[in-house]
């Protein structure tokens, strides 16, 4: 307990003057075992931890989905969602924003992460909605928040993260993030309604698509969209394990961009494998150093400090989700996503197995809470994005964004108090 104070110092110190987190969390790892001495500072130790945290079957499925991801937004995929979507909804009263919103669910579920698909998605969907008269910051709000459900709707990177770190299923992590994706799609919708009839009031000139042409277009966007329905019948029925289906995606993902679209050649192959190679280091050495600190976070008793701190609502588990729901959406202001289920999931899980806390649900919820932080100051990766790609001030789109993080705040506090709305949809899908 001594050294708590120190290892959160020297990690929040790292990090206030920019190192990156990774490299902060080593050092603030490395200095702790030093301060406590004997064999605690070995760097033996370290260097057994650093590979611990990627030695993993789970972590194995990662690098698998990320190149899917890259391979579906080079092959063409991109343009055939929005168009589907467009001769759905587009002709409707503030259409462009329904096709937004039901672009970033469709997307989401092929690319898992909320930055990728808020930067493909934004590049044309945000120009299309200011030409056709709309503001272009709440555009920009728009788009940032419709895609936070991409790290929720399955294969999502987060789950797969939290699934390796808290020991649980990806197979059931990825059924049970079908329902809450779906909610915050429909959240979503509403707000939209809302905001549309006052301050977006306009029909958009989309020109309407007879049945033979929308048949055309559900046609050329099927088969991409087929992929996350392989994916969850094959772990539904056993056919493959999460890293399997990762594997599985990526040779549908080439036959689809290559044979099908058309639109994958052999340089966009290299670019996107390079790509992936980029992104899964980063996330690898990210949770290699995470394991580090979890490591030393453990030997200095931190969970047992929470334990005691919070053991009085042991008893009380939704109260108990909601301490530690608040505090998981203000880390969110200064973390992002993967390394705060790096760093919190080890701490949290003594308490969780002792308030009798589903592991599955948790891990929903917390993935969920994480990601509204992907649209809150300072940090804000996805708001950043989608004010680069919207060519405005990051400023200038916190405000119009604040009805979405509102609504998509009380739903993570609607799960914490009711988890049947996990729970329930997860056993039609996963029954035990």
């Amino acid at each position: 307990m001594k050294v708590l104070v120190p290892l959160f110092g020297y990690l929040i110190g790292s990090i206030a003057i920019g190192v990156p987190i990774a490299f902060a969390l080593l050092f603030a790892s490395a200095a702790t075992g030093m301060q406590m001495g004997g064999s605690s500072g070995n760097p033996q130790i370290m260097a057994a931890q650093l590979m611990r945290g990627t030695d993993s079957v789970a972590m194995m499925a990662l690098p698998f989905f990320i190149l899917t991801g890259e391979l579906m937004n080079r092959g063409g995929l991109t343009h055939r969602i929005i168009a589907l979507a467009s001769a759905t909804v587009g002709r409707v009263r503030g259409g462009l924003g329904y096709v937004a919103i039901l672009s970033a669910l469709l997307f989401g579920s092929l690319v898992g992460s909320a930055v990728a698909s808020t930067a493909a998605l934004g590049a044309i969907l945000i120009p299309m909605m200011v030409k056709d008269g709309y503001n272009r910051e709440r555009s920009a709000a728009l788009i940032a928040s419709s895609n936070l459900v991409s790290p929720i709707m399955p294969p999502s990177v987060p789950l797969i993260i939290y699934g390796a770190a808290a020991g649980v299923s990806i197979k059931s992590l990825f059924l049970a993030g079908i329902a809450p994706a779906l909610y915050l799609t429909i959240v979503m919708f509403i707000v939209w309604f809302l905001i549309a009839r006052s301050k977006e009031n306009i029909r958009s000139d989309i020109p309407r698509v007879g049945g033979r042409g929308l048949a055309k277009l559900a046609y050329q966007a099927v088969w991409a969209l087929l992929l996350p329905v392989i994916i969850l019948v094959g772990l539904r029925s056993g056919v493959f394990t999460a890293t399997e289906a990762g594997v599985v995606s990526v040779v549908y993902a080439l036959i689809i961009g290559v044979f099908v679209y058309r639109e994958i050649n052999l340089k966009e192959a290299f670019a996107a494998l390079r790509s992936a190679a980029k992104v899964s280091a980063v996330v690898m050495f990210l949770a290699a150093a995470a394991q580090v600190t979890a490591y030393y976070m453990a030997i200095s008793g931190v969970p047992a400090v929470l334990t005691r701190s919070l053991g009085g609502l042991v008893d009380n588990p939704t109260l108990l989700m909601i301490v530690l729901l608040m505090f998981i959406i203000l880390l969110g202001l200064v973390l992002d996503v993967v390394p705060t289920i790096l760093i919190v999931t080890p701490i949290v899980l003594p308490l969780l197995n002792a308030a009798g806390i589903d592991l599955i649900y948790f891990g929903i919820v917390f993935t969920l809470a994480n990601v509204i932080g992907l649209n809150t100051p300072p940090v804000g990766p996805s708001l950043n994005v989608a004010a680069a790609v919207g060519n405005v001030k990051v400023g200038a789109i916190i405000r119009p964004t604040l009805p979405y993080l509102l609504a998509q705040t009380a739903l993570v506090v609607a799960m914490a108090l009711l988890p049947e709305l996990v729970l329930v949809p997860l056993g039609w899908l996963d029954p035990q």
